[in-house]
């Protein structure tokens, strides 16, 4: 896992577009999830939408913050970044305002996104940052052996939680659509080849896209399985959804129960990225990473030694 991002010159003749594989995606670590964790799919899902999309690994950036899911761009063959407990997206839009010719995609869990990384996620919407944002929603904290997390259902019981949660659960579709995200998705791990069309679209998409991945994990959760999912889960785009119809995407995306709808709720091409409307990326001078500081020898040096 690289934390050094190389100016893009020439595509090296390893990555050519006619010699990727999903293979070349794959990164020299091994997952060590439990066997049988959702987000296997998710990152296999994730690897054949970059093949597919033929988007070549030096083009790449995948930021994560902490948690089970967080550990994915040690997985990748990208650049990744595997940063702070909540602060993931913040750290993607500062990559992304550095090179904005990178493709910025984050990745983390619900409690680290829709908890502690709440107010960077809003803020980060509102902006209508240009990344993709991957939240694996397991409904619980796995990497802290099983408490209640912001998306665990009213009366839950967990370690934190053994009496059942008093707490009313946070629905990230409808809070997206409403605090600007521009394309907001849900998938299922169960179903993984509808999540790699959901991740192109997301990955493909100009503005802050979020994909809500249930993401079941098999060694804490045993509410939310795979088996409960299975006949729950329906396909928008089976069902003939507008994701441009603004009110049938709140509605649709608060629909929780027998029937709980995953694909795309809601899209919109109208509204000018973070990264268009800031000047200084479009003065002629490419992205900022990759321009002179200004600074000479010495005033560098001398800025090392006061931070060290």
């Amino acid at each position: 896992m690289s934390t050094t991002i190389a100016p893009p010159t020439t595509v090296p003749a390893s990555a050519a577009p006619a010699q990727l594989s999903k293979e070349t995606y794959k990164g020299r670590i091994h997952p060590d999830w439990c066997p049988g964790c959702g987000d296997f799919s998710v990152v296999a899902a994730l690897q054949a939408a970059l093949f597919e999309l033929g988007l070549p690994p030096h083009q790449i950036l995948v930021v994560s913050g902490i948690g089970c899911s967080s550990n994915l761009p040690g997985y990748m063959n990208t650049y990744g970044l595997h940063t702070l407990h909540g602060r993931a997206v913040a750290v993607a839009t500062g990559a992304k305002l550095g090179n904005h010719e990178l493709k910025v995609i984050c990745t983390g869990g619900d409690g680290d996104g829709y908890g502690i990384g709440c107010n960077h996620f809003v803020h980060a919407m509102r902006r209508n940052v240009d990344l993709t944002y991957i939240v694996m929603d397991n409904q619980i904290y796995g990497l802290t052996t099983g408490q209640v997390s912001p998306t665990s259902v009213k009366g839950m019981k967990t370690k934190s939680t053994p009496h059942g949660s008093v707490e009313n659960p946070i629905n990230p579709i409808p809070l997206a659509i409403v605090g600007g995200a521009t394309y907001v998705a849900r998938a299922f791990s169960g179903k993984q080849k509808h999540m790699v069309e959901i991740f192109k679209g997301a990955i493909l998409h100009k503005g802050f896209a979020l994909v809500d991945v249930f993401s079941p994990c098999v060694t804490y959760n045993k509410d939310n399985t795979y088996q409960w999912f299975n006949p729950r889960v329906k396909i928008l785009e089976e069902q003939g959804h507008d994701p441009s119809d603004f009110h049938r995407a709140i509605d649709r995306g608060s629909q929780w129960g027998d029937e709980i709808p995953i694909g795309l709720f809601w899209r919109r091409t109208d509204l000018p990225t973070l990264e268009d409307l800031e000047p200084v990326l479009h003065d002629g001078h490419g992205p900022l990473a990759w321009r002179k500081l200004g600074l000479s020898n010495e005033q560098a040096q001398a800025l090392i030694e006061e931070l060290l």
